[in-house]
């Protein structure tokens, strides 16, 4: 069974929005990325992004672009994920974890194999970039059957008919890309966003996660009031490219984003009720 169903009901019941932090696995190598999960959880990390590295991730910005291209210097696979969250579970149970990457990996190495695989390692939920619903046809039964929830992006532009279609195909969580353009992109327009989110909220009973543009605690906090979740990748990705050969200081940089982004998130849904 997924963790993320209880994870989320567990959060709402605390009156707390999930902190969803990103991470690409095998960078800046693979030995680090289990010790690194594992810190992304003591600082308050509620669920798990580990990005799949691609070759052509066209949904992000250069800053997971070169996180790609570190990770894919070391030969990191699917396998090789799958490793690692095996190996993750092994002291938590708990914390849910979603692979989120493209469609090209899970094709090689076959839906049903990639079915699997991550059943057996303990995944939660995946979320595959460049695969629409309508495109999910041989895909969403193999997850279902397992109790891997499939995860989708929903984007400013996309009108509440979709919304709905993406609603009825997913589980887990909404995905919604606050931003039109890549992962890391600039400002964000924060009752933009809080109008869509109540907009798909009338649509869909999902919870709703909220990324792109969340760079710091100030930003969290505002996402923290109007969604379920609040995920943060380049900010934390960027800290391990500039301290590449130090792990301990990426774990004490990202550590320290992460629990200032908690500490705001909490403090504003607890003045909020």
């Amino acid at each position: 069974m997924s963790l993320l169903g209880p994870c989320f009901k567990q959060l709402a019941a605390q009156n707390k929005t999930a902190l969803i932090p990103f991470v690409t696995a095998g960078d800046p190598v693979p030995e680090f990325t289990v010790e690194l999960m594992h810190e992304l959880v003591v600082s308050g990390a509620d669920i798990i992004e580990l990005g799949v590295p691609f070759s052509d991730p066209m949904a992000d910005g250069p800053v997971i672009q070169a996180a790609d291209e570190r990770a894919l210097k070391h030969h990191v696979s699917l396998t090789d994920i799958f490793t690692m969250v095996t190996q993750f579970r092994q002291q938590d149970k708990a914390t849910p974890i979603v692979l989120m990457g493209y469609l090209n990996p899970v094709e090689i190495l076959g839906y049903q194999r990639f079915s699997e695989l991550a059943a057996a390692a303990g995944v939660d939920g995946v979320l595959i970039v460049d695969m629409p619903p309508e495109e999910a046809g041989d895909f969403l039964p193999l997850m279902r059957e397992k109790q891997i929830d499939v995860i989708y992006l929903v984007s400013p532009t996309t009108d509440a008919e979709r919304i709905k279609l993406i609603s009825d195909q997913a589980s887990g969580y909404l995905y919604y890309v606050s931003l039109k353009g890549v992962t890391g992109a600039n400002t964000l327009d924060i009752d933009a966003v809080a109008k869509k989110i109540a907009e798909i909220k009338t649509i869909s009973d999902l919870p709703i996660a909220v990324g792109f543009g969340i760079k710091d605690g100030q930003t969290a906090r505002a996402i923290a009031k109007i969604a379920d979740a609040v995920v943060v990748g380049s900010a934390l990705v960027k800290q391990v490219e500039l301290a590449q050969q130090d792990h301990q200081k990426i774990k004490i940089k990202i550590g320290e984003i992460l629990r200032e982004m908690r500490s705001m998130m909490d403090n504003s849904n607890g003045s909020a009720e």
